[in-house]
This record gives C-alpha cells, structure tokens and sequence, in this order.
C-alpha cells in the first residue's frame, strides 16, 4: 500500500506546475495535501477512482488540507473537536477497517516565534488527539509538521537554532509524540542519512544548493511497525516549496 504526502503550497498554482501529472504516475492508495489555500468550489479536481476529502480555512487562501483516496473509508471527521484549532482546515482524518489515516499542517510559529504558545497549546492537543485514536485502532499521521526534529534534519542547524522550526520547544514536542507510541518512518529506514529534505526556501538559490529542511513526515503508531516496508522523499519532484514524501506499507 503506497501512501504520499505533499504540501503543495498552493493547489491551484500546483496543478500548473505538473501535479497533476505525478499524481497519475506514483499512484497512491492515497494520496494527502496541506497548504491547499483555497475555498470551496474554488478548484474542480478531476482524480479518477479517488474520493475527496477537504477541509479548508476560513480564511480565504490560507491553509487547508485535502485527502485523496481510492478505498472509501469507514468514517470521515475534521479538525479536532476543539473550536480554537478548527478555524484553519489543518487536520482530517479517515477510518479505515485497521487504521485512522490523519493528514495534518501544523500551524507555524512565524516570525519572532509570536505563535510559538499557540503552537505549544496545538502540540499537545493534537497529540492527545492521536493517542486517544490510537487507543481505538492504530494510527498513521502525515503532512507538514514544520519541524525539523534533529540536527541532521536541516542543512545549517547551528544557525537556527531559535528560529521557527527548529526552537528546542518544538522539537521535544516531537520527541514527545515519538516517545508516546510513534515511528519517524523516513527515519526507521533512513536512521542516518545527510542531505534529505523536503522542504527549500525560494530564497538564495536553497533548492539548487540542497540547504533544505525535512520537515514533512509520515509518523507510524509502533503497533504497525511489522507492516513498515519502506519511506522516501521525491526530491526530483517540483511544483512547490515542498516536495512528496512516500510511505509504502505492507
């Protein structure tokens, strides 16, 4: 089963830029996207044998999340039941007979770190929210997290330190999500790997010279860790600031 995951940073400019295209090649079972930035009826996604599955932000181009997937799933919610969170179209989630698949596009600290105890408040209630789901069946988490967990996780560690991404507070967030019962995938299989990354900035040529940041994810609840079979990162794939990562589960 081949999962993918890709903020598009805009789906209506994506489609114009070939996403169209690597949908139809990877074809995935299913298929998430954050950063759709768009509203209802805005766009008219034409993917053959997928169901669709959107939520957006109320503000108008900002944000939101979609899932594509072949198999109908059980149950489809949105947001996390709690009104501060759910203004923004950042998370879906679908029920399928083994699993809850959750597509997420954690809120940025932004400039300054001025939404950094937001962003803690959204940490804990997002994860208690997966836990609470993977008490019912087990649970795969994807999208952008926007954070880079370990130094090895961004080209120039030491001079971000403190910077949004890459404070201490988020990064133990993500520690904490990992030591409560889930698998960094890329990682599982990719334990010491340099130079992979998925997201650039469009500044100062970051692409062309790989000083990136890996901060799109598949997390794993550890009790489908036995169906683990492989996690990659479609560099070569353009059309955003971002680019796909895979998880193929057995």
């Amino acid at each position: 089963m081949k999962l993918i995951s890709w903020n598009v940073n805009g789906i209506r400019a994506c489609v114009g830029k070939g996403f169209v295209d690597f949908f139809n090649e990877v074809d995935a079972d299913i298929f998430c996207i954050q950063e759709s930035k768009l509203q209802e009826g805005q766009i008219d996604l034409e993917l053959e044998g997928y169901h669709q599955y959107w939520n957006y932000a109320e503000k108008k181009g900002y944000s939101g999340t979609a899932i594509f997937t072949k198999q109908e799933p059980l149950n489809v919610s949105y947001g996390l039941g709690i009104e501060e969170h759910d203004k923004e179209g950042r998370v879906i989630t679908l029920e399928f007979e083994d699993f809850h698949m959750v597509t997420v596009y954690t809120p940025n600290s932004q400039n300054e770190l001025k939404r950094l105890d937001y962003r803690m408040k959204w940490e804990d209630d997002f994860t208690d929210y997966l836990i609470r789901l993977d008490n019912i069946k087990p649970v795969i988490v994807c999208g952008d997290l926007n954070v880079a967990h370990q130094e090895i996780d961004l080209k120039n560690p030491k001079n971000n330190r403190k910077n949004p991404g890459f404070t201490d507070e988020e990064r133990a967030k993500f520690t904490n999500l990992l030591d409560r019962g889930f698998i960094d995938s890329f990682r599982y299989f990719n334990l010491e790997l340099e130079g992979a990354y998925s997201w650039w900035s469009y500044r100062f040529n970051a692409r062309k010279n790989n000083a990136g940041w890996r901060i799109d994810y598949f997390c794993v609840s550890k009790k489908l860790e036995d169906r683990l079979e492989g996690a990659s990162i479609h560099t070569e794939v353009l059309g955003s600031d971002h680019c796909p990562v895979e998880l193929v589960l057995k």
